[in-house]
């Protein structure tokens, strides 16, 4: 296939669309399913690039959730504990522990539920079943891997009435090393990103804290290739092995930092045993239960607890998650890694980064303020790496 007619480009408006290779080539996917669109396509390019990245610097398995050219989370596989899997909603698989790509999946897609939501993913590995199934039942626009089982292709496309976009990809497809785009009629060119993210890049560590943990290592790769397919300013969270807390798209970066900020903080409050253990009606779907988690959590439009409301969701009353409550979880966790994807200007993105937890910092360094910024770390104990390479990407 040397090109694919597309049903129009970003908006119904602007037509016609279309993909192609520039020199002819034929396209390095094929579609087994359905008819990804202009936006689509977007986010299983970019998406497939994380993952396949991801997979090469840590030596595992790989997935993400994409929304709109960025991910919501990427995570790696690892396999999840009992608490985990009951907040990402997937305790009742079985045979979950056996497959790295679908634990990779359950992170990456039980991460930040509410944003995942029509979302696209892709996959370092080849689709098995258990990975299959679990992507069946959630809301999604579609998925892309380098192949999948004959099983898990079987249950993909009984999804969206038999319309689920399903992308198979060449893993071992190059693209050229420039690349263009236009944008009002001119023609931008550029070399490609081909930046290695790995270990090496976090040799340059300027606190006076420089313990280092090999798990911190791979979070902070986590965040950095991220970030590297982020819309800018953007600022990552990660956790254990995955991506907990993706502010994206802010003008200031600051505003970065409390929107991943405050996804991380609610990642973790999804953990704590009042939100575990909600009283749901067996009536009410996975998104509903997603919105209302966010809202017992946050506080949000409506209250959940009130009456004359909780009883559209619960069998009983639940008791709010107070303030104090959740100030006193959050300030238990530590251990947590951050990314930037450009220096910090100011401190005030340390001080926000310490209320979720963080130790462990990788930026690029290069800011006026660095002295300020090292100075704050070390007010804390953090340990921060200068990475002097940043990642924009728009």
């Amino acid at each position: 296939m040397k090109e694919f007619e597309l049903k129009y480009g970003c908006n119904p408006n602007q037509k016609p669309s279309k993909i192609f290779m520039k020199d002819g080539s034929e396209l390095p996917i094929k579609i087994l399913n359905g008819r990804p669109g202009y936006i689509n396509f977007l986010d299983a390019f970019n998406s497939w690039q994380l993952v396949k990245e991801l997979k090469a610097a840590c030596g595992l398995p790989a997935a993400t959730s994409f929304k709109h050219v960025s991910p919501t989370s990427a995570a790696v596989g690892l396999p999840l504990d009992e608490k985990l899997k009951k907040a990402c909603f997937v305790d009742d698989v079985k045979g979950l522990d056996d497959s790295p790509i679908a634990c990779a999946y359950a992170r990456a897609r039980g991460t930040d539920r509410m944003c995942s939501f029509g979302d696209w993913v892709a996959l370092s590995d080849v689709c098995d079943e258990i990975t299959a199934s679990m992507i069946k039942r959630e809301v999604s626009d579609g998925v892309i891997a380098p192949g999948y089982t004959e099983k898990a292709l079987e249950i993909l496309k009984t999804k969206r009435n038999g319309n689920y976009n399903i992308v198979e990809i060449d893993e071992n497809y190059i693209p050229f090393e420039k690349e263009t785009k236009d944008v009002f009629g001119i023609t931008f060119e550029q070399g490609r990103n081909n930046f290695k993210i790995d270990k090496e890049l976090l040799t340059d560590i300027v606190t006076e804290n420089k313990e280092l943990p090999e798990s911190a290592k791979i979070d902070l790769i986590i965040a950095l290739i991220t970030l590297k397919y982020t819309q800018s300013n953007s600022v990552c969270f990660a956790y254990k092995g995955q991506a907990i807390g993706v502010g994206a798209g802010q003008q200031s970066r600051i505003h970065c930092t409390r929107l991943a900020g405050s996804k991380a903080d609610t990642w973790f409050l999804r953990q704590h045993d009042k939100v575990l253990n909600l009283p749901f009606k067996d009536t009410i779907g996975r998104p509903d239960r997603d919105n209302v988690i966010d809202g017992y959590i946050n506080k949000n439009e409506e209250d959940v607890c009130a009456e004359g409301v909780w009883q559209k969701y619960f069998t009983s009353r639940p008791e709010p998650l107070t303030d104090e409550e959740a100030k006193a979880y959050l300030a238990t966790i530590d251990g947590v890694s951050l990314g930037s994807d450009a220096f910090f200007p100011f401190f005030d993105n340390i001080d926000r980064a310490k209320k979720s937890g963080v130790k462990y910092i990788a930026e690029p360094g290069g800011s006026v303020r660095d002295d300020l910024v090292i100075e704050r770390c070390n007010k804390y104990g953090m340990v921060m790496a200068f990475t002097k390479m940043r990642l924009f990407h728009h």
